[in-house]
């Protein structure tokens, strides 16, 4: 049997005479083997191993990109023969006894999506007594490996493919609020989530707490329109336990694309890029403005054009027709004027947007060209006189000389002297509207038509009467 079993290889079947001078002889075995046996084996041989082997690694598949491979005291998670069927790895130490010395040898120096075979000899394995279960004694192993994931407890983040745009004027820092999109996958590769897919930005605030340690880390110091990626260990993920579609120990991979930033500290940003030599008459409360715009994101994403629609924004200025940021970005300029208004959003349209058109917490950016200005009257008047006020006020209004003023002869007063130039209405709102005000504040009774007796000028009181 000796000189048989020589030469074969695992898994060979012989079939072996053996004459009884090379087996038991004249003697035989007492009650088991007569005297002058022949014997006749069939063999098939399973396993074999020698005192001097080591572990064998044979390495059939091997990414192209390796950025590290696997080091003593490094976490990895993987599948090996069987666990492809139970859907879930087999996740470990490397390297410092939680394995049979052969694995933790055969694990070592492999990159993420490597694929290799490792045979271990049984005294690297579970040596005479097998396991007690499957693996039975002096047994060789075989593991068909694929690394799925590595770590080591002492990782931090780390960026990598940075793509800053050119013009970066600020970056971010903690207690800022940034939106950005992103796709979230594992280090092999497997997806688990995209803002993309959701068609919408990830909104938060970074260096803060409300993402987990690695984004929060890996947010900070970016730039408007950057792109990198991040990949956080677990322990600065979601740890041991995971979440949803992360199983635990997962080493995160984010590619982001960074949208826009500000901080609820941010005033409105003004750049001037024109103005007029003569520049001397400046916006201000009160007054009435013509002008274009072009309202875009940071990112460049326009949302609307008073150049495209063809026509010009009319507003009163500090009235209320705007958003704040608008309206403060609006103010001392002159007609002619171009400047870039950049508007955070907590002065412009806030967390909730405008639904279809602006995104919540967005930045805003408007191109403005002043093209008119109408100046304004002092705040608290709709309507001022140019020039003296005549002493016989009241019988010039009734014309009729009853004694009393009906709305329409009022408004009809009203609008004679602002042709003529001796009074002013305040520029940009309803021309009727503000005459019916100012005889509803005379007319003191609400009767309708106002008496000698209801008309006082303002200065008279210290109510603001208008006339």
């Amino acid at each position: 049997m000796d000189q048989a079993l020589v030469g074969m290889c695992v898994n060979e079947r012989r079939f072996v005479t053996i004459p009884p001078e090379l087996a038991y002889g004249a003697e035989g075995v007492s009650g088991v083997i007569p005297p002058n046996a022949v014997l006749h084996f069939d063999v098939l041989l399973v396993d074999l191993w020698n005192a001097g082997d080591q572990v064998q690694i044979h390495t059939y598949l091997k990414p192209l990109a390796c950025p590290r491979a696997t080091q003593v005291s490094d976490f990895v998670r993987y599948h090996y023969n069987g666990t492809h069927n139970r859907m879930k790895t087999y996740d470990t130490y490397v390297g410092i006894g939680w394995l049979i010395p052969g694995m933790d040898q055969g694990l070592l120096g492999m990159c993420v999506g490597e694929k290799r075979i490792i045979t271990i000899p049984p005294f690297l394995a579970y040596g005479e007594e097998g396991d007690g279960k499957d693996i039975p004694g002096q047994a060789s192993l075989v593991f068909d490996v694929a690394l799925l994931d590595l770590h080591n407890p002492k990782d931090s983040i780390s960026i990598e493919n940075k793509v800053v745009p050119d013009n970066c004027e600020r970056r971010s820092q903690s207690g800022d609020f940034l939106r950005y999109h992103y796709n979230g996958s594992l280090l092999d590769g497997t997806f688990f989530d995209s803002s993309y897919s959701r068609n919408r930005t990830f909104d938060t605030y970074i260096g803060q707490g409300y993402v987990i340690p690695g984004m929060d880390e890996g947010l900070l110091g970016v730039c408007v329109g950057e792109r990198r990626r991040i990949v956080v260990p677990p322990h600065l993920g979601y740890g041991e336990e995971g979440r949803g579609k992360i199983p635990g120990s997962a080493v995160l991979v984010f590619d982001i694309h960074v949208i826009d930033f500000h901080n609820p500290a941010d005033p409105i940003s003004i750049t001037s890029h024109y103005r007029p030599p003569d520049c001397s008459v400046l916006s201000k409360k009160g007054d009435y403005l013509k002008y274009h715009y072009n309202a875009s994101l940071l990112d460049g994403t326009l949302l609307d054009s008073t150049w495209n629609l063809g026509k010009t924004y009319n507003i009163v200025l500090g009235s209320g027709q705007v958003v704040l940021g608008m309206d403060m970005g609006l103010r001392g300029m002159c007609v002619g004027e171009k400047r870039t208004v950049v508007i955070p959003p907590h002065l412009g349209y806030g967390e909730a947007g405008v639904d279809g058109e602006v995104p919540g917490s967005a930045v805003l950016v408007f191109d403005i060209e002043l093209l008119e200005l109408v100046a304004g009257l002092p705040e608290g008047y709709m309507f001022v006189w140019n020039d003296e006020v005549s002493p016989n006020l009241f019988e010039e209004i009734d014309k009729d000389g009853d004694g009393s003023v009906l709305l329409e002869e009022f408004s009809e007063y009203i609008h004679a002297q602002v042709a003529s130039g001796k009074g002013k209405l305040a520029p940009g709102f309803d021309a009727e509207l503000i005459v019916k005000n100012m005889f509803t504040n005379q007319d003191r009774d609400g009767d309708g038509k106002v008496t000698a007796q209801e008309f006082k000028l303002k200065d008279q009181e210290a109510q603001h009467d208008e006339l």
